[in-house]
């Protein structure tokens, strides 16, 4: 049964709220295409790692000093690379002005619902980071660091 459209209205709003709230969480289950290249992106990075130790060992085993340097400098921008994929996957989570529309790919909304409610009741409504950063202040004006 199709919803209405009070009821997608509805729904647009949770999700864009949880967006606003855990973007790390919307992210996850957002879907995957992003993750997918960024997951090849460091496979294949990790096999040319293996190649650069082939061939920095190659290079000390012949006493060939150029071919060890070269095998030095792929494995090094290899590992450049994995890093930037794996790090740029978890950026683009948390940073909003990247990620893509709230609604998008969105494939199971009930799941955490109850529980996520009964946290904010429990903490007054109020999410992790500000009462964090309400802890922060009140350290600040009472002067102990």
């Amino acid at each position: 049964m199709p919803l209405s459209e009070e009821e997608l209205r509805l729904l647009e709003q949770m999700e864009r709220a949880l967006v606003e709230e855990d973007p790390k969480l919307a992210s996850t289950l957002r879907g995957t295409a992003f993750r997918r290249s960024a997951r090849r992106r460091a496979i294949v990075a990790g096999a040319c790692f293996v190649l650069g130790v082939v061939v920095l060992m190659t290079g000390a085993v012949a006493r060939i000093t150029p071919i060890g340097i070269a095998g030095f400098v792929i494995m090094l921008v290899s590992a450049t690379i994995a890093l930037t994929a794996l790090r740029g996957q978890a950026q683009t989570a948390s940073d909003p002005r990247t990620a893509v529309h709230p609604s998008h790919g969105f494939t199971v909304i009930d799941g955490g619902r109850t529980g996520r409610l009964r946290r904010q009741r429990r903490s007054g409504g109020h999410s992790f980071m500000s009462r964090v950063e309400d802890r922060w202040r009140r350290r600040r004006e009472d002067g102990g660091y």
